[in-house]
């Protein structure tokens, strides 16, 4: 698998001369191998492989979008790009300088037979604990590689392999159903063992049944389900969203708006989600979003940096290949505090832990009420059961104002680097 930057360049020379001003074409080419695990044997083994090319051409300012797969000739998608760029507004380039950007493959590969005794192992392990257990796999070595270029002198390049596994354990107890589930990315070493040994401990948890304690209780997402706050706190740094006014933090720049438990930072460095450049081609930095509940930075493509009037953050990302770059964050990590999940519980006296939940998270505005998938009651610092049928509820901002602690146990949950968190009280009904 190579992307073909000749045949990149031919596509903005020919476009060129057709009549357009400016120029880029974006590719990314995709080849994995996914080792797949159903009710606890060897369900298949596969390759798949993909590559796309996104051409943006700019004629008298307007500019025009076209996409293709697998092989194509350059005139055809030109073509397409100069017609669908008369139907939109003038909205001219910004493109960042010229410049070569190579960066050397990183990440280790791993071969189908590793995977296929790694996933053979971690079964025979979670189901000599819990024989009853249905459990489902999947383990995956993917290659990818992205190219940039522009009329104006950029090339951009770099190429990584990720191996990443999702495991998934089923137990039926009469008419009660349990699901527990974990996984980890990573771009040199996998180590099941720890995903093993945390997916047993929530399993041990979840023996019995238990009623949860309702109204205002103290809170403990695991890093699991913390996430979903996360998500909310990044669409308000959203430096777009900023410029709009829709941001409940449009005017909060330089002010404390939640506990100083809180710092989040965007560090493009930290794998296994290394970052070199977004896909508009400016360089990935290092952003200081949230300082001990104040707020430092926004983030923003080129267009909301210069309407921020700020230097460009690099976070100008594709949500796909047939759209344009908008503003996206790039591996949120979220400080640290010191003590582990299990010192975290045993100092709450009553309390309910959230570990995985159903439906979406909040909205924009920071309100959420969603069922919890998985969830645990606390009493006098131990976990007495499970509990079922419950809804946790409330406000995102208002939440991360009454931290009571932020926990030492961080994990990836996508591209977020979160510890557990300790809120002071949330809405519990069930």
């Amino acid at each position: 698998m190579q992307l073909k930057a000749e045949f990149a360049q031919e596509l903005i020379d020919t476009a060129l001369k057709c009549g357009a001003q400016d120029a880029d074409v974006y590719q990314s080419s995709s080849f994995s191998r996914p080792v797949t695990f159903e009710s606890n044997r060897l369900k298949q083994l596969e390759s798949s492989e993909s590559t796309g090319t996104a051409l943006r051409i700019w004629r008298d300012g307007r500019p025009g979008l076209a996409v293709a797969y697998g092989a194509f000739e350059a005139q055809t998608l030109v073509d397409k790009a100069i017609a669908l760029s008369q139907l939109n507004e003038v909205n001219p380039p910004d493109f960042c300088k010229a410049r070569k950007d190579i960066n050397p493959p990183i990440g280790t590969e791993i071969s189908v037979e590793t995977f296929i005794e790694m996933g053979k192992v971690a079964i025979a392990q979670l189901r000599e604990a819990y024989p009853d257990l249905i459990c489902h796999g999947s383990f995956e070595c993917d290659h990818s590689e992205t190219l940039l270029l522009n009329s104006k002198g950029l090339y951009c390049e770099a190429a990584d392999i990720s191996l990443s596994y999702f495991l998934e354990t089923e137990w039926v107890r009469g008419d009660d159903f349990l699901a527990v589930y974990d996984g980890e990315v990573a771009q040199d070493k996998l180590q099941p063992q720890a995903t093993i040994q945390s997916i047993l401990q929530r399993l041990q948890w979840a023996t019995k049944n238990t009623m949860p304690s309702t109204g205002q209780v103290p809170v403990l997402f695991t890093s699991n389900a913390a996430s979903m706050l996360w998500s909310t706190v990044a669409s308000a740094l959203n430096g777009k969203l900023i410029l709009e006014g829709s941001s409940p933090w449009s005017r909060a720049a330089g002010k404390q708006i939640i506990s100083p438990e809180i710092s989040l930072y965007q560090d493009p460095t930290a794998k296994p989600y290394i970052c070199h450049f977004d896909d508009e081609g400016t360089q990935a930095r290092s952003l200081s979003l949230i300082r001990e509940g104040t707020v430092q930075e926004f983030y923003g493509d080129r267009h909301t940096s210069k309407e921020l009037n700020i230097r460009p953050t690099g976070n100008g990302f594709r949500p796909s290949l047939g759209r344009y770059p908008t503003p996206e964050l790039i591996n949120l990590i979220v400080a640290p505090g010191k003590k582990q999940l299990s010192e975290m519980i045993a100092e709450l006296q009553d309390a309910i832990i959230v570990d995985q939940i159903l439906g979406g998270g909040a909205d924009l505005s920071g309100d959420f009420s969603v069922n919890i998938d998985l969830g645990y009651q606390v009493k006098n610092g131990e976990v007495i059961g499970r509990v079922k049928d419950t809804m946790v509820s409330g406000n995102v901002y208002e939440a991360l104002k009454n931290v009571v602690e932020v926990g030492g146990d961080r994990h990836w949950q996508g591209s977020c680097l979160t510890p557990s968190i300790l809120l002071e009280s949330l809405s519990i009904t069930g």
